[in-house]
């Protein structure tokens, strides 16, 4: 059960399928449960009695690489010489599409198109042929991965520190979890977050960590800051809600504004535009009601989703804004469906000026780490100048944060973060020709290039 909790204190992190893994004794049965949908849809109370036991895994999806389908749902679990193992993953490997084809030459046969796969792949061969934690030195790109098996779990990240991976106590147990908030709801104590390259095994003799990656320069992904973590969730040593309010303070004192009324965008524009009215004395109130049955619009898989969330998700009162000159603070435009939507809402219900004000910079570049931002060609601040979205925005000014200002509101040095979205400075190379389909792809071309024997065979 804490491990279904856990879950729904991470549901923010993935809306499309959710699954859980569990373990009754050393060397037991794994007993595992995964459906599409939200972790309250996908679980039942007699689907919970079938996965006690006194260790688990869990994992809700927002799918960066393979289709958003059951088949890809986590957690996996395979059965191997060395014994039943099950994976959990949080970001993307940026040498997946290489490390597949190598492994299928050598007979791999492969059930799914996520990269989290190739891990199993990789640590059930013989420790003698590169298995074991030897394997995870093989692994590129961005990877927070809980491990269980049938005598342990073990957690890690990769050696840039991508995304977030915690450790927390739990009466004498030792949990993790990608975020210190799912700690909150299972009243576990918040102990440190792993170190980037980490490697810590949890097994009868206790915890202790490996660390088998060659050091490399931190790279945690800022956005996680700016949008993707829970507000009540600390990440290095700083509240996420904290951080996003001083992200308002700057962006009040880099983008000013004469208004009556500062506006945020739910959820994720609360904190933002509580500092942007804190600094510029410009009143603050919630005039855009969320519907909370309607999920983070940002991560749904496809664009005709997010059209239709973006139309359902938010209400306006209109009392609040007529006759109102109103600054709306949102985290981020990625392809500018939400702001406009927005702007001609505001609009309509009468506010006689809307100035747009974001707590992060333009987005012009694709992330491979884990976050679904589209190709570039997509990316609105990558088509056009500032200007030209206040134009197609229909608002009267638009402001974005600076990366000097997004990043002094974490407490911490550049030098400490992946900030590829937004200036194309990537940490670890990866495939030109990667995207979320890639596998799919790859599968395609292959069928394409069978003959009829090969089929038959």
């Amino acid at each position: 059960m804490l491990a279904y909790y856990g879950l729904f204190a991470l549901q923010h992190r993935g809306q499309e399928s959710a699954g859980i893994v569990s373990s009754g004794a050393e060397g037991g049965t794994f007993r595992s449960h995964k459906g599409m949908g939200l972790v309250s849809q996908v679980f039942r109370p007699e689907n919970l009695e079938k996965l006690s036991g006194n260790r688990a895994i869990g994992h809700v999806r927002y799918s960066t690489t393979g289709s958003s389908n059951l088949k890809n749902a986590q957690p996996f679990v395979v059965d191997t010489a060395r014994g039943q193992l099950a994976i959990a993953h949080n970001g993307n490997l940026t040498n997946a599409a290489a490390l597949r084809s190598e492994l299928e030459q050598k007979g791999s046969i492969f059930q799914t198109t996520v990269d989290s796969e190739i891990v199993l792949h990789l640590l059930a061969q013989p420790s003698g042929g590169g298995g074991g934690l030897a394997a995870l030195r093989q692994l590129e790109g961005a990877f927070s991965i809980v491990l269980m098996g049938e005598n342990e779990v073990i957690g890690f990240r990769d050696p840039n520190g991508f995304r977030p991976l915690c450790l927390g106590l739990l009466d004498g147990a030792y949990v993790l979890a990608s975020e210190s908030c799912a700690f909150d709801l299972i009243h576990a104590e918040f102990l440190r977050e792993l170190e980037p390259g980490e490697v810590v095994i949890i097994d009868r003799d206790g915890l202790r960590s490996e660390w088998p990656f060659p050091r490399k320069r931190n790279a945690f992904c800022i956005f996680e800051y700016v949008y993707f973590a829970r507000p009540d969730s600390n990440i290095g040593g700083r509240n996420v809600s904290m951080a996003r309010i001083e992200m308002g303070r700057e962006l009040a004192r880099l983008h000013p504004v004469d208004a009556d009324l500062v506006v945020p965008v739910p959820d994720s524009g609360i904190f933002a535009a509580l500092g942007f009215a804190e600094q510029s004395g410009i009143p603050y109130y919630p005039a855009f009601v969320r519907n909370h049955y309607i999920g983070r619009t940002f991560i749904q898989p496809t664009q005709i989703i997010r059209d239709f969330n973006v139309r359902v998700k938010l209400n306006l009162i209109r009392s609040a804004v007529e006759g109102k000159r109103v600054v709306v603070v949102d985290d981020s435009i990625v392809r500018g469906t939400t702001a406009r939507s927005r702007v001609v809402n505001l609009r309509e219900n009468g506010a006689t000026e809307v100035h747009m004000r974001i707590s992060c910079p333009p987005h012009k570049h694709a992330c491979h780490y884990g976050i679904d931002f589209p190709d570039p060609a997509k990316l609105l601040a990558n088509q056009c100048t500032p200007d030209e979205i206040r134009r197609y925005l229909g608002a009267d000014s638009i402001g974005y944060l600076n990366t000097e200002g997004m990043v002094r509101a974490t407490g911490q040095s550049a030098s400490q973060f992946c900030m590829a979205c937004f200036n194309g400075d990537y940490p670890v190379p990866f495939d030109e020709k990667f995207d979320k389909l890639i596998m799919e792809k790859r599968r395609e071309r292959a069928r394409l290039l069978e003959t009829p024997a090969d089929r038959l065979l």
